[in-house]
This record gives structure tokens, sequence and C-alpha cells, in this order.
């Protein structure tokens, strides 16, 4: 069984047992948190597809760990005014671990 699930403005493929990386989840690591944003649900037995959502499913998560993304470097330049301006950022992650998806 699978499910898309929308969280952080984008859409997830999951399964039971699979580990995503989303944008911050306030929520401490090991704590258990539900998606309920279940825009998909599919399986053996057929496809659930949603209206926006899927009524009453859910997606059960265990927080696994925070970290950091990779660094991403952005640079704006004019030329000929001496403007150069060069900065850094860094997101911060979340990873989640799949715990259960209840249709």
């Amino acid at each position: 069984m699978y499910a898309i699930v929308d969280t952080s403005g984008r859409q997830f493929r999951v399964e039971e047992g699979a580990t995503i990386t989303v944008d911050l989840v306030d929520a401490e690591e090991g704590a258990e948190i539900t998606l309920d944003k279940v825009l998909l649900i599919g399986g053996e037995s057929g496809t659930k597809i949603g209206t926006p959502t899927v009524e009453g499913a859910t997606v059960k998560a265990t927080v696994a760990r925070h970290l950091r993304g990779e660094k991403l470097i952005t640079f704006k330049y004019k030329q000929r005014k001496r403007s150069r301006r060069r900065v850094g950022f860094r997101s911060s992650l979340t990873e989640l671990t799949i715990n259960s998806i209840n249709a």
C-alpha cells in the first residue's frame, strides 16, 4: 500500500517503512506525528483519489532526526556598477519514518 501526501507545500509518495526528508517540522525527535493531507491511496485493492484529499485517511510518521540541508550559494552581479552580492543559505530539514497508512 502506498499514499501520496502533501506536507510543507510538496507532495511525497510514501510507503510503510520509508524515510522522507521534509521541511522543518515543529516536533521533538522520536515524536509521532500525523499527516492528514492524503491526496491518493493506492494498493492491491485499487486506488482512491481525493477531491482534494481522501476523507478519513491519515499517515502516521515518527520524527527520526533534524538536520541541515546542503549549502546553496546565490550571487548577484551588476556589470560596470561594482555591485556584487554573495549569500549562502542552508535549509533546516526533518527526516520522517513512515509507520502506517490508514485509509
